[in-house]
């Protein structure tokens, strides 16, 4: 018998997390913890209200009609208590004048992450800079709204729009990046040494993260146009490497991914899955011209990293792209 619970902020944090993320599996991501602790922590929390907050559907975890009663109370005192702690912060001298310059960003994972941060470094080296990676660009979106972070790198998946908060702004950088997929060194895909399409590789097994904000509905857009029903994989794309490198798998992947041993980068033929990648700030309380700043430093990395990816390049010429399709 679960012992009911004395409610803390941290549980209606985690409350808000399941509902924002659609899953406790993707909340557990978020919150730094496993899928089993935040289970037993929801029933804890159940049990202290005294009914059930969320129903568990194939498709993830929908709020009750008393989970939505209840996050209309949580959600005001979540950012409430957030604001609170920024503005203690603050007061105790970071971020404010005569205390340390402090830049605090994050971003959904992209190679162009290091050069922007050596350049942030270079340019500002007595500022505080920290850094923080999430695989769910709305909840990177809706930290800058929280005043959590200052600025966010993220990608937006052709058909899955992200949640925007009303006090966030986007600078797009690149309109629209295309999608490469992985596979062996060995696949007839990287021997041929031409763009794939996507019916090539109907047989082969998908490996997706679902917990990626748009990537799975992506692809499922991308099947159902291209007349094939793959088998799927869910998996983590940081472990997805092995695999492809095996054979066991074919995953989409950024076209600035490195190639490594026993894997290869191939373009998709007719371009059919592509991001936007865009930077949000929040309004009214952003960097001003210091975030034009930081914002001119990510553009200068991301192309780096473009050019010296060889996938990407040979692409990039081979569509007669004079420069990258980068916002000046």
């Amino acid at each position: 018998m679960l012992r009911p619970v004395e409610l803390e902020v941290r549980h209606l944090r985690a409350l808000c997390a399941i509902a924002d993320t659609g899953s406790v599996h993707k909340a557990a991501r978020q919150l730094g913890m496993t899928q089993p602790s935040l289970t037993t922590q929801l029933r804890r929390i159940e049990q202290a209200i005294g009914g059930q907050l969320f129903s568990r559907e194939r498709t993830g975890s929908r709020p009750t009609p008393l989970g939505r009663s209840v996050l209309t109370r949580a959600r005001p005192i979540v950012a409430q208590m957030t604001e609170l702690v920024t503005e203690a912060k603050d007061a105790a001298g970071f971020g404010v004048p005569g205390g340390a310059p402090r830049l605090r960003l994050g971003s959904t994972g992209s190679r162009a992450v290091p050069g922007w941060l050596r350049r942030l470094h270079a340019r500002l080296p007595d500022t505080d800079i920290t850094f923080q990676t999430d695989v769910s660009a709305n909840t990177l979106l809706r930290m800058v709204a929280g005043n959590q972070l200052d600025a966010a790198f993220v990608h937006e998946v052709e058909g899955a729009p992200l949640r925007v908060p009303d006090r966030v702004e986007l600078r797009v950088l690149v309109r629209r990046e295309p999608q490469f997929v992985a596979v062996a060194a060995t696949h007839s895909a990287a021997r041929a040494g031409r763009a794939v399409r996507v019916a090539e590789l109907a047989g082969e097994k998908w490996m997706v993260d679902p917990s990626v904000d748009g990537d799975w509905d992506g692809l499922r857009r991308v099947f159902a146009a291209a007349g094939v029903d793959p088998r799927i994989v869910y998996g983590d794309y940081l472990s997805a490497g092995d695999l492809v490198a095996a054979g066991e798998v074919v995953t989409p992947c950024q076209p600035t991914a490195q190639p490594r041993p026993g894997m290869a980068i191939v373009p998709l033929r007719d371009d059919p899955l592509g991001v936007r990648l865009v930077a949000g700030f929040r309004v009214g309380r952003g960097l001003g011209e210091e975030g034009d700043a930081v914002f001119r430093d990510l553009r200068a990395a991301y192309e780096e990293i473009a050019w010296s990816s060889p996938a990407y390049a040979r692409w990039l010429r081979d569509q007669s792209h004079p420069a990258l399709p980068v916002v000046a």
